[in-house]
């Protein structure tokens, strides 16, 4: 069982009730945040600068937080505003580490320096304002804590009450401090293409360490999520987290200090950033969520997924569980016409497939990739009644029907482009630089906005559309917008994605029922921000199953399954590997499970294994999407992965579990579940009779110490176990 959290156990013993979220000692001018799993403090010191004391453990008292005190310089190179953890700092006077915020004044004065100004508390949020010691430029730091989750979000909001312009030249979202120390390292997601989600781990050392995207998405090659530890692994030790929630440039910055400092910058990227503030307007930077976990990486996943669940995604606790997904992209390509698709969707509901999803190909001159983005009308050689016809179908089968769209993008041989060259990224007289024959439009302009939404709008409104798979297939290129005034065409890097969440958000609201799927290329779009408007990531375009392990296992350091849309295709694969289809199942039902297989080739043999296969989804799923993850055995260090899901109240539990290979006739390691109530009763069952134990019914206390002994003896071999409390 879960241990019982510090906070419960202190404020028992103290005799009082549970306490504000937010605390604030008006004397000692300290401020203490306060969730079930940590505690977060700050203070202002005697020249009215904002001090981070504590991120750690939960407390209950805050006079043990000690005051803010300005430190000594230690020489004319080592001035105390270098030393001291400013918790937004200005970049002013003689501070030359990675600061909060950067403004340039019209006259080209630079110099910022930020003292406290007020501060407001409304329930689980904290609004501190901080001012130039000259001029009207605030910043206001807003935390929210969720007192249950064991997060903190932070974000500012950069105001202009000066009577000139300002320009912002870097403007973050927070500054999170470490304890100081040495010996931390740092794990973050790298990777690329088809190959994404890698999880790496390296000490820290002196100097800085940038991840960042400045390709005008979140980017396939890192991913705007960090956790910094000593000594934790799986399930032990003290671990810090964070997830940047912003899908556009992001940078952060993880830096070490000569003095001890770790510190981890977050927000907008500095990267061809420049936004211009006239009198009386701001800028909000983006959302940065942030938790310390006492017990590993595990609890750290778990408490942002638990976030995402509760607090995040649209339409949570009442959205339905991810239903079970055909997309027919793999079966037809471009080749998509109404009596192919309905002949897919007949195969697809005899599996027991709810949610039908037709690909690319269905609009405009679409025959291959070169022509058709941007003309969103329904091709009238492929679908001489429009879509109508093939979605009743659909529907009369039990289907929803979904939709793919590529809104962002158009191809130069388009009837759009022709009618709008200017609607593109560009910068006159300069190349239009295509990838995958396509460019892509200038989203910040208002009137490309109401294009894609009304283009959008109008298709579902005139169709019985659920599910619009919403993808991206390039990065930005050429990124000017010569119809704005020079000082504000890089305001485009950020103005686009606001516009982008704003066509989202519109779409939700007028059509309640319609679900989106983020997907750019696979997981180029994989981010806590756009989690607010779509049900659904699709995390890679690589669906080989054994890749697929390592790719999920990063995934899920910062996502829940549920958000994880993942496919059983056709083997061999994009790496031309060849895995059985129950282990392809197996490594998808850990997600929200898809079909993207061609049904037209599947034997009799495929067919009936599927329909076993989705069949068990929809028996488990509840359990798997919104249980809690525990990562057993990780394909990066074994040749046997390991995962279960435990359901919220530990009355049902599924372990899954794979083999690459095995040689000498070895055995695969005993697995010891995680999560189970020590104290019950399992009944076990096997999905395909390979759990070594004859024994049937099992405490959690003996599964939890003693483990489960499973046959796993062929290459690629896998199985599943579903464990039932008993009454």
């Amino acid at each position: 069982m879960r241990p019982l959290a510090l906070t419960t156990v202190l404020l028992s013993l103290a005799g009082t009730a549970a306490p504000q979220a937010i605390q604030f000692d008006q004397g000692r001018k300290i401020w203490l945040l306060k969730t079930a799993e940590n505690s977060y403090a700050m203070g202002l010191d005697a020249q009215s600068q904002l001090q981070h004391l504590y991120w750690a453990g939960p407390l209950w008292r805050i006079d043990d937080i000690p005051a803010a005190t300005v430190k000594s310089d230690i020489s004319s190179f080592d001035p105390h505003q270098m030393i001291e953890n400013e918790e937004f700092p200005g970049w002013g006077g003689v501070r030359y580490y990675e600061t909060a915020l950067k403004v340039t004044r019209a006259d080209g004065n630079r110099d910022l320096v930020l003292h406290y100004a007020s501060h407001h508390i409304d329930g689980d949020q904290l609004d501190i304002t901080l001012k130039d010691i000259r001029d009207d430029i605030r910043a206001v730091l807003h935390y929210r804590v969720y007192p249950a989750a064991g997060i903190i979000a932070r974000w500012s909001t950069i105001e202009n009450h000066t009577p000139k312009a300002i320009t912002l030249e870097s403007a973050q979202s927070a500054t999170w401090y470490a304890p100081p120390g040495d010996g931390y390292r740092l794990s973050y997601l790298s990777g690329r293409w088809a190959a994404e989600t890698q999880l790496n781990q390296e000490p820290i050392h002196e100097g800085m360490k940038v991840l960042e995207s400045r390709l005008g998405h979140t980017g396939h090659n890192l991913n705007p999520w960090f956790a910094i530890d000593k000594d934790a692994d799986e399930e032990h030790g003290g671990v810090y987290f964070g997830a940047l929630a912003w899908s556009g440039n992001w940078r952060i910055t993880v830096e070490q200090t000569p003095y001890r400092q770790v510190r981890v910058t977050g927000g907008f990227n500095t990267f061809d950033f420049s936004y211009p503030l006239p009198p009386g307007e701001s800028l909000v930077t983006p959302t940065f969520y942030a938790g310390f976990a006492s017990h590993g990486f595990g609890q750290a996943s778990r408490l942002l997924h638990n976030l995402e669940r509760e607090d995040i995604a649209p339409g949570h606790p009442n959205s339905r569980v991810r239903p079970v997904l055909y997309n027919s992209w793999e079966a037809t390509t471009f080749d998509v016409n109404e009596e192919g698709q309905k002949a897919l969707a007949d195969k697809a509901a005899k599996l027991g497939v709810e949610l039908f999803v037709m690909d690319d190909g269905w609009f405009g001159k679409r025959n291959t990739d070169n022509a058709g983005l941007g003309d969103w009308f329904v091709n009238p050689q492929k679908f001489p009644h429009g879509l109508g016809a093939l979605i009743k179908h659909v529907n009369d089968l039990g289907m929803d029907f979904g939709l793919w769209f590529e809104p962002e993008m158009v191809n130069p041989d388009s009837d759009l482009y022709r009618a709008h060259p200017d609607w593109v990224m560009n910068f006159p007289g300069r190349p239009r630089s295509e990838l995958r024959n396509q460019l892509v439009l200038n989203v910040a302009r208002d009137d490309v906005k109401e294009y894609m939404f009304k283009a959008l709008d109008k298709m579902v409104s005139e169709n019985n559309i659920r599910y619009i798979k919403w993808d991206m297939n390039r990065t930005f290129g050429e990124p000017g917008w010569p119809e704005a005034a020079p000082a504000e065409q890089r305001t485009l890097w950020v103005k686009y994605v606001w516009n982008l969440y704003d066509i989202m958000a519109r779409l939700r609201e007028k059509h309640p029922k319609l679900e989106i799927e983020s997907c750019s290329g696979g997981g180029g779009r994989v981010d806590l921000g756009v989690l607010r408007y779509v049900d659904e990531y699709w995390p890679s375009d690589n669906t080989e199953a054994f890749d697929r392990l390592r790719i999920q296992e990063g995934y899920s350091q910062g996502y829940a399954a549920e958000f994880m849309s993942a496919w059983v295709t056709d083997v061999p694969n994009m790496n031309s590997r060849s895995t059985p289809l129950q282990y392809r199942f197996l490594v998808a039902m850990q997600g929200a499970l898809g079909i993207g297989a061609n049904l037209n080739k599947w034997t009799d043999e495929d067919v009936q294994l599927a329909t076993k296969m989705i069949a068990l989804d929809k028996r488990i799923r509840d359990t798997v999407q919104r249980g809690d993850l525990y990562r057993l055995l990780s394909p990066r260090t074994n040749d046997t992965t390991a995962n279960e899901f435990v359901s919220k109240d530990a009355s049902e539990a599924v372990l899954f579990a794979f083999r690459h290979s095995q040689q000498y006739s070895t055995t695969p390691p005993v697995i010891r579940l995680r999560g189970l109530n020590p104290a019950v009763v399992y009944k076990l069952e096997s999905i395909d009779g390979k759990l070594v134990d004859t024994q049937t019914e099992m405490s959690g206390a003996y599964l939890m110490q003693n483990g489960l002994n499973l046959k796993l003896v062929n290459d690629y071999d896998s199985t599943a176990v579903v464990l039932k409390r008993l009454p």
